[in-house]
């Protein structure tokens, strides 16, 4: 890793304060952006609410003339990386979905902002799938780029998929106490989990126990939570012999060469547990909600209906929960779409969405016509 991801000398006391920067190599920016930049920001920490840390990321300038106020910006939310330092995307870059995805919206204008998250690159352990520390790290990476020299409009809209829809949809929530300064016209979300007890009983009903299974990464890196919370936590009493060299690895490895390792090592879900770590892990679900359903802006979301790792009756359950509370939901469900595959097919609906906000236009939810039962 870089030196770059240190500070040296005392931070501020102010979280949102840009620190440095400096280009990003070629393997590091999206192609379409005529300015790829890799920042660091100070900011605070998620878990224990207190403690002021740094944080990295990244800022993508699309090509040409700024408009008068600045190119419209967003923040990009990225899903799940794993939590080793060396998978902070703005150290290893993007995936090529990705850049196909963060490239639709700078050829339309854009500027895209993404925060690596609390411990990703920088010192300590990344929160793996905590919202909290997600939204203050997009908070004030927000508050970063806007309050220095960049052609950045003022407004925002916050845009993730995965982990980082889950990030986004609850920056928008914790927006209003931790950075009320900030405006925030709308998310975008595509596949978004949602972990409430009856979503999780779904979840365990829907993956089978006795396949071989590439997602019990997820498992994994969840259960590296419950050590931030409780350090006492012993995962030796739950995770096999079989599983613990996938378990380890997870400290080190990015989640893409995780999945292969568990496939070859055969591992199902019932011989990857002594016993069962649902108990301890309702302790890192519970850090995964949300600070409120009834949000201020409109949110897009988006569901692959063959979505195996968040699935759409979890994801409906959001959808619902938040229609009731009384949010502006627009709800889009693809046919013959998966997680991943549901990003960049769903600019069609959600792009038109984004300009609209941005443009203060009225957004016409579809709570009392959901695509799903």
């Amino acid at each position: 890793m870089s030196g770059f991801y240190q500070f040296e000398g005392q931070l501020p006391k102010q979280p949102g304060v840009l620190l440095k920067t400096t280009p990003l190599e070629e393997h590091q920016s999206v192609p379409s952006a005529a300015t790829n930049t890799r920042l660091l920001y100070s900011s605070t920490d998620g878990i224990d609410q207190t403690t002021r840390i740094s944080v990295s990321g990244s800022l993508f300038l699309p090509e040409g003339t700024p408009p008068e106020g600045g190119w419209p910006l967003i923040l990009w939310s990225h899903g799940t990386v794993g939590i080793s330092d060396r998978c902070a995307p703005s150290w290893t870059g993007y995936r090529p979905f990705h850049q196909e995805y963060l490239n639709q919206w700078l050829d339309q204008g854009y500027a895209i902002v993404a925060s690596d998250y609390q411990g990703l690159g920088t010192p300590g352990t990344h929160p793996y799938l905590a919202t909290r520390p997600a939204s203050y790290s997009n908070l004030d990476i927000i508050r970063a780029v806007q309050s220095e020299e960049f052609p950045v409009s003022d407004s925002v809209v916050l845009v993730g998929q995965s982990q980082g829809a889950a990030a986004a949809f609850a920056t928008a929530g914790y927006a209003p106490d931790y950075a009320p300064e900030l405006d925030i016209r709308g998310v975008v979300a595509t596949g978004i989990p949602y972990f409430t007890p009856r979503a999780l009983e779904v979840l365990n009903q829907t993956r089978p126990r006795d396949v071989v299974d590439p997602m019990l990464g997820y498992n994994f890196l969840a259960m590296t939570l419950i050590e931030q919370i409780h350090p006492s936590f012993d995962h030796t009493e739950y995770v096999s012999d079989k599983a613990l060299p996938s378990y380890i690895e997870a400290q080190s490895a990015c989640y893409q060469e995780m999945k292969p390792r568990i496939a070859e090592r055969g591992l199902t879900y019932n011989d990857s547990f002594d016993q069962s770590p649902e108990q301890p892990l309702n302790v890192a679900f519970a850090q995964m909600g949300y600070p409120r359903m009834d949000l201020s802006v409109p949110a897009y979301i988006g569901s692959g209906a063959v979505d195996r790792d968040t699935p759409l009756r979890m994801q409906a359950g959001l959808i619902k929960t938040a229609c009731a509370a009384g949010s502006t939901i627009q709800s889009h469900v693809y046919e013959g779409l998966d997680h991943l595959t549901v990003l960049n097919h769903s600019t069609v609906d959600s792009m038109p969405f984004v300009s609209a906000v941005f443009a203060n236009e009225s957004i016409p939810g579809n709570c009392s016509s959901l695509p799903f039962e």
